[in-house]
């Protein structure tokens, strides 16, 4: 071939991402993806009720693991996650700016204040159960300790609109705190998402903790929120008939459930995401009888 030839483009072929790997929708379908002057960008999976009950297998095995990892040890791993978007940002800016019609210099922000906000929910990792947890006075000789544990499986129906900094918004509090997540991508902007299973897959980001699913967000999401086996749903991503449909299935294993809101995505989070999905146990702990000095310790 001469140098002058031209070179066939590599067109990349976006899977969905379930259980650490990479497999095609179960149904063998795809939907178009375009920008936002309706230019063809790829092929996405369109993901059947199957690959949404595979992600819940996936999501369910993990939790363990996940949950049982040191704060400290989940922290790094969501720096790590930060590390890797860093190295990748190019990329990230360009398909921000196609799926939300940016000019680069405003895709580059959105990609910045993502990476930054995993930088933020990893720093929370070991602090959230400081602001979370307490000592409660009690009358009698006994401990009274309360500290949060990690709800499980979380579904998350990522926003609509905000592609990559939404996405990250609605799933790095979840997996801060030890949650495992099966997240339904923006319908019409899902290539951010689906890229951003390949940077957890390099990012020590344990198999199934995090599992994404692209597709019709009112075909993928009722036998989410039906499932036994997740124990809450964030709606950020439905609209008002979907959410109120949703919620009603949703209440028959008594989920948890973040019912969607306007959202400035660009600001600072609070911790609400973080708490909205973590579980109170209370202890109780004999300290024995009371003398005149206090406590018989």
């Amino acid at each position: 071939m001469s140098e002058s030839a031209a070179r066939l483009s590599v067109f990349k072929t976006y899977k969905l991402f379930v259980g650490g790997k990479f497999p095609r929708s179960e149904s063998g379908r795809v939907y178009e993806v375009s920008d936002s002057k309706g230019n063809w960008l790829a092929n996405a999976p369109l993901s059947s009720r199957k690959d949404a009950r595979d992600a819940v297998v996936a999501a369910r095995k993990a939790v363990g693991g996940w949950s049982g990892a040191t704060a400290y040890n989940r922290g790094q791993i969501l720096y790590r996650v930060a590390e890797m978007l860093e190295g990748r940002k190019e990329q990230f800016v360009r398909e921000v700016a196609e799926a939300e019609g940016l000019s680069k210099a405003k895709a580059a922000a959105v990609v910045d204040a993502a990476i930054d906000r995993w930088v933020w929910y990893a720093g929370w990792t070991d602090k959230i159960g400081q602001i979370t947890g307490a000592t409660n006075p009690v009358a009698g000789p006994f401990f009274n300790v309360s500290a949060t544990e990690p709800t499980g499986v979380v579904a998350v129906l990522a926003p609509q609109e905000s592609s990559f900094l939404g996405l990250v918004s609605v799933l790095a509090p979840v997996i801060a705190t030890g949650n495992t997540a099966v997240v339904v991508a923006s319908e019409k902007a899902p290539l951010p998402a689906l890229s951003l299973g390949e940077v957890l897959a390099t990012s020590d980001v344990p198999g199934g903790v995090v599992n994404i699913l692209s597709g019709r967000t009112a075909e993928i999401t009722p036998s989410l929120a039906a499932h036994q086996d997740v124990n809450a749903i964030d709606l950020a991503g439905a609209d008002a008939a979907l959410a109120k449909e949703l919620e009603i299935a949703a209440a028959d294993n008594l989920k948890r459930v973040l019912r969607p809101q306007p959202v400035d995505w660009a600001a600072t989070p609070g911790t609400d995401r973080m708490t909205a999905f973590l579980e109170t146990r209370t202890v109780w702990h004999p300290t024995g009888s009371l003398g005149a000095g206090g406590s018989s310790y």
